[in-house]
């Protein structure tokens, strides 16, 4: 697969234990994501956030580990693919009853190929 161009950045910002189905959000958004035929997904672990109700500050300090880390979900891919899963990402936050944040912006892809 070859990408190169304008597209869209796509990121989701969710906690480390938001599950759907009994298994962890992020893995999920990934599974979809391939299923889906994105170009890729990364997920990202914070060492250090809070979110919407900002009532605790989560974070990965030696003495106490949290278990509940910030967790980002970055994907680049064409503006349809990426509008397109904008929308299964929200059925997926709805169905873990969880709060979080979709971003997208544009990104201009200068490389992406397959090493073969």
């Amino acid at each position: 697969m070859k990408l190169e161009g304008n597209g869209r950045l796509l990121r989701i910002f969710i906690g480390e234990t938001d599950k759907v189905d009994h298994r962890p959000l992020y893995e999920v958004i990934v599974l979809k994501a391939r299923e889906m035929g994105m170009a890729g997904a990364t997920v990202l672990r914070g060492v250090q956030g809070y979110g919407a109700d900002s009532r605790v500050i989560h974070t990965a300090k030696i003495l106490r580990l949290s278990e509940d880390l910030p967790i980002i979900v970055e994907m680049v891919d064409t503006e349809e693919k990426i509008k397109n899963f904008i929308n299964v990402v929200g059925d997926l936050l709805e169905r873990a009853g969880c709060g979080g944040m979709i971003t997208d912006e544009l990104a201009h892809i200068v490389q992406y190929r397959t090493g073969k």
